[in-house]
């Protein structure tokens, strides 16, 4: 039976502008420094964006954004929050290190219990909250490790997904959620982006998903944002568009294009914080 939009639920986001955005080294195979970037549009977008969820009722904390820090407006990368604990970013890469302790420092300021990881782990970037279930994303940047780690300080089951094409490095830019409602959760993924097991894994535990085409993927449009109800989308996921429709959801396309040089769309730049 098809599944369809619960409805919307108020979130709790964390972003951070991009005021000193650019792309001056290549983590990932979106990135290219000698193609030019336009701060301004960037930030241009990303208030877009923010206005977006500010539209929709939701409430937008922002982070200070820190110089010599580009990647930081990718704020899903910072942490990892549910019932109110955070587990903190330990990234792969030194250009990006010190981006998990000001997240942490943030969290930990606003009187939020934080963790501080032991493994390599990229936050929501790789572990995205689905009903009573943690997904997690690993092959590229997040350890294995650390999904056993998240899920002795959640006290969930997290289900872990290997990811094989390196376009689709972390977990939200091959999978997006739209509704974590415990009866009925629903996501939208792009098979050819895991491993065989994990596709299989995903297609016992979510028969009825959208399954994205080739176009949506390379727009990035499942890295995606949804209350439940409204999803904020690539303006070039058009098939995603139209099957999120069918479903109930309302797609709100946002344009994040200048941030897509980067490696990352809207859901890149929103960390929900769960309490």
């Amino acid at each position: 039976m098809t599944t369809h939009a619960p409805g919307a639920t108020p979130r709790h986001y964390l972003m951070c502008e991009p005021t000193h955005f650019t792309v001056s080294y290549e983590i990932n195979p979106w990135m290219d420094p000698t193609r030019a970037t336009d701060t301004g549009l960037a930030v241009q977008q990303w208030r877009t964006l923010r206005d977006t969820y500010l539209d929709l009722g939701h409430t937008v904390d922002t982070i200070e954004p820190v110089p010599g820090l580009p990647d930081m407006v990718y704020a899903a990368n910072g942490a990892t929050v549910v019932g109110g604990m955070v587990y903190s970013a330990r990234f792969r890469y030194p250009q990006r290190q010190a981006e998990g302790p000001a997240y942490q420092k943030w969290f930990a300021d606003r009187g939020y219990v934080t963790h501080t990881a032991a493994s390599t782990n990229e936050g929501e970037g790789d572990m995205l909250v689905v009903g009573d279930l943690v997904l997690a994303g690993t092959g590229f940047r997040t350890e294995r490790s650390a999904h056993a780690e998240a899920q002795e300080l959640f006290g969930r089951p997290v289900i872990s997904l290997e990811l094989v094409d390196p376009r689709y490095y972390h977990l939200d830019t091959a999978l997006a959620v739209l509704s974590s409602d415990a009866a009925a959760p629903q996501i939208a993924y792009y098979p050819p982006a895991f491993s065989p097991g994990s596709r299989c894994v995903l297609a016992q535990l979510f028969p009825d998903a959208i399954l994205a085409d080739d176009d949506d993927a390379a727009a990035l449009g499942l890295n995606a944002v949804s209350d439940g109800q409204h999803v904020v989308v690539a303006p070039r996921a058009v098939h995603l568009a139209d099957a999120l429709r069918d479903r109930g959801f309302t797609p709100l396309p946002v344009d994040t294009s200048e941030l897509l040089k980067g490696g990352g769309g809207a859901k890149c730049c929103t960390l929900e914080i769960r309490v």
